[in-house]
């Protein structure tokens, strides 16, 4: 007796093995496009209450440190400068890490988390609030929110598709991993930088320091930092920068040092 359900031939598998394909990228480019539009309707107050179940367990590895206090003062030097409708209904706030990994991220509820490690790599005053203004310029974008919404997205989709129930249980520990590895568009770190640029050229009055933590990307390249996987940099985009520079014509002006609370690290 031949057999009535012959196992199916390569070119059978091949064939559904790219129409599998072809469904997830189609899932993929459809959540992006409604991320995309969906982000700019969401409330601040939402992501504030989101920010309530995820923050706490940064702050678990934070402390309340000299570094914490000096951070949050250049933070409010920076959103004094932010024009009050943009600032409206938020609260930013710096919470410090100690420990050595070199980052720092925008975390919902208006957070910005930052590592100790970076702190080390830090040659003044100037060079740190860049980093600050451009994570404030994710924020006024909502970079963060778009990341975090279509790679959980894209993962329930895909969860949902295997049948793999353990994405959904362990969503929060997911939901922290997928936070501070973000990777933004270079579409989202350009305009984070010019947001970046314009506000440090606000608080100082110059824009010394605008590019000094990504100038020598190459070298930090090879030292695996995790900043530069989660914010992707090149040459290009810091010509980009000095072409700004240029074009507003903004002065460069004389560095400032960093406050001696954060030189006293762990």
């Amino acid at each position: 007796m031949s057999d009535r359900n012959p196992p199916p031939s390569s070119r059978q598998l091949l064939i559904l093995l790219g129409i599998f394909l072809i469904l997830i990228i189609f899932i993929i480019q459809l959540i992006s496009f409604l991320v995309d539009w969906g982000i700019t309707y969401i409330p601040i107050s939402w992501e504030q209450q989101l920010g309530s179940m995820i923050v706490p367990i940064y702050e678990e590895k934070a402390q309340d440190s000299p570094q914490q206090q000096v951070l949050n003062q250049l933070l409010d030097r920076l959103e004094s400068q932010i024009d009050n409708e943009s600032l409206a209904k938020r609260n930013y706030r710096v919470i410090y890490i100690p420990e050595n990994t070199v980052n720092a991220f925008a975390i919902p509820g208006d957070v910005i988390g930052v590592f100790q490690g970076l702190v080390e790599k830090i040659n003044s005053e100037n060079e740190l609030m860049m980093i600050l203004s451009h994570e404030l310029g994710h924020f006024f974008h909502r970079d963060h929110l778009r990341g975090l919404g279509k790679t959980l997205m894209i993962r329930v989709a895909i969860a949902t598709l295997l049948g793999d129930k353990t994405f959904l249980s362990n969503s929060m520990a997911t939901i922290t991993e997928t936070i501070s590895k973000t990777h933004y568009s270079r579409s989202q770190e350009y305009q984070a930088d010019e947001y970046g640029l314009t506000l440090l050229n606000k608080t100082y009055g110059h824009v010394a320091g605008a590019t000094d933590f990504f100038e020598n990307f190459e070298e930090k390249e090879t030292l695996n930092w995790v900043f530069f996987s989660s914010h992707p940099t090149s040459k290009k985009r810091v010509k980009r920068l000095n072409q700004l520079i240029k074009q507003r014509q903004y002065k460069i002006g004389a560095y400032s040092q960093l406050d001696s609370d954060l030189l006293q690290l762990d």
